[in-house]
């Protein structure tokens, strides 16, 4: 007769984030809760600003799978909620519900496809939204992920972001990505969006705004084109920033190569910006952010 196997259990990963008045103690009221649940520490991240005398921080942990998500939040809660902290935990294996914006520049939108479809970008796409008929991206495979056309005009605006928020609730979206959608949001549904909304846009802002901004930069001879990712708000671009890169450029780039160039950048800081939100290392701090490395 065998000896019986004992199966071996897989404890839960969770991710802890939080930020609080910074004050003697912190970690370690932390950790003692970790601990009270059997707590195990994979990572952990801390940044304290001298300057708002603030503390943040980021812990990858681990629990025996037998602890439920309701006994981690009700142990760290004990903890911060006497340190005034602004916090939250998910579990790991938890895929944020996401929705993808685009207009007719689809590169962004592709990019996102392909790093969701081959697992960098742990999220569910719940649907893809439109200023454009389906037609125009006849050359994408959505499969199964619902496409909706929301034209929007002067005239129509108000009732198409009303249709929006409604698809947003009913799908229960947790952030929505602007994958180059070029319509700008109203102040309410901005505000609506606060923390939730991620966009993307060339480095040009504000010193060359409106049309062709890359022709605008070949002509004064600009020596430096990126983008930058942030989070929406109601003042237009310049909501708290989440990413940004840049790639230099000379006198021999014609303004379509610095276009062709400048797509690459936006991809790749739009993808960063939000793998990380995707995986809590960002934490927002009045107009800014503290983005913590993988």
């Amino acid at each position: 007769m065998f000896p019986t196997r004992k199966l071996e259990i897989m404890p839960s990963a969770y991710t802890l984030k939080f930020a609080c008045p910074d004050k003697p103690g912190i970690v370690s009221r932390v950790t003692t809760a970790l601990v009270r649940i059997g707590g195990n520490i994979l990572d952990a991240q801390q940044f304290d600003d001298t300057l708002s005398k603030q503390f943040f921080c980021r812990i990858e942990f681990e629990v025996p799978s037998g602890v439920g998500k309701p006994e981690v939040e009700a142990n760290l809660e004990e903890s911060l909620t006497p340190l005034a902290a602004d916090w939250s935990v998910t579990a790991q294996s938890e895929r944020m519900r996401v929705l993808l914006m685009a207009s007719k520049s689809d590169h962004c939108l592709v990019d996102l496809l392909y790093r969701w479809r081959n697992g960098e970008l742990p999220m569910d796409v719940v649907g893809v939204v439109s200023n454009h008929p389906r037609e125009i991206y006849d050359h994408l495979d959505f499969g199964e992920i619902p496409f909706h056309h929301l034209p929007v005009t002067a005239e129509t605006k108000a009732e198409q972001e009303a249709k929006l928020v409604s698809l947003i609730e009913e799908h229960r979206v947790e952030l929505v990505v602007l994958a180059r959608y070029m319509q700008i949001l109203s102040d309410d549904l901005a505000g609506y969006l606060q923390g939730r909304c991620i966009n993307i846009h060339h480095s040009f802002l504000p010193g060359f705004k409106g049309a062709k901004p890359y022709h605008q930069a070949h002509a004064r001879g600009v020596k430096l084109i990126g983008a930058t990712a942030h989070y929406v708000t109601g003042d237009l671009d310049e909501g708290p920033i989440i990413a940004q890169d840049v790639e230099p450029v000379s006198h021999r780039d014609t303004p379509e190569r610095l276009i062709r160039k400048g797509r690459d950048i936006e991809r790749r800081v739009l993808a960063r910006a939000l793998s990380h939100h995707l995986h809590g290392r960002v934490l927002v701090h009045g107009k800014t952010t503290v983005v913590f490395p993988e």
